[in-house]
């Protein structure tokens, strides 16, 4: 490993911009873009006193039903998050409806994003239905464009639409540089639910 000597100056000048909402995109094939949408849900919702605007995550693949780490966690602290979908698209008995419950999702989502009375709105795993074709992109995009200037929205998933990427203020791609599931070891209760 290269060491190197810490800066001793500041880097960057402050950006002389105003402050609005952004979208946020958390894609790529690595591990960690939800994970990273819900930090940023907790550290928007601890800062709900300042802004007075609510925080709400929408999981479009998980069930109503769901109960991972961060929904018992969420629940305990007051962090409204709702599963969408019927799950995995192959474990699905009738994907007609799980498109249908992507729509019907959908205009939540589009009425809390365009509402004004949230801060953040995460989008988790929106963009599975994107591309299968279960959600129109261009009321997304329209969506996203109309949402009043200081609601922020963080959407997350696997190969999202270059469409959104183009109007996206902020996107990570997140890379997988290794993985413990392709040397067999299987997901791990607390780290990957």
């Amino acid at each position: 490993m290269q060491t190197e000597t810490p800066p001793t100056e500041k880097r960057y000048d402050r950006p002389e911009g105003e402050r609005r909402g952004l979208v946020i995109v958390n894609t790529g094939d690595g591990k960690g873009k939800s994970t990273a949408a819900f930090g940023l849900a907790l550290r928007a919702f601890g800062r709900q006193h300042v802004h007075g605007r609510q925080v709400k995550i929408f999981q479009f693949m998980k069930v109503p039903t769901a109960r991972f780490g961060e929904h018992r966690m969420f629940e305990q602290i007051g962090l409204p998050i709702e599963g969408l979908g019927d799950g995995f698209s192959w474990k699905s008995k009738d994907l007609d409806h799980s498109a249908q419950l992507a729509r019907d999702g959908w205009q939540r989502a589009k009425a809390a994003i365009l509402d004004g009375e949230h801060f953040l709105v995460v989008l988790d795993e929106i963009t599975y239905p994107l591309i299968y074709g279960w959600l129109p992109l261009d009321d997304v995009l329209q969506t996203l464009q109309q949402r009043p200037k200081d609601v922020h929205v963080c959407l997350t998933g696997r190969r999202c639409p270059q469409e959104i990427i183009d109007i996206a203020d902020t996107v990570t791609e997140m890379t997988m540089v290794k993985h413990a599931f392709k040397a067999g070891v299987p997901a791990q209760r607390g780290i990957e639910d």
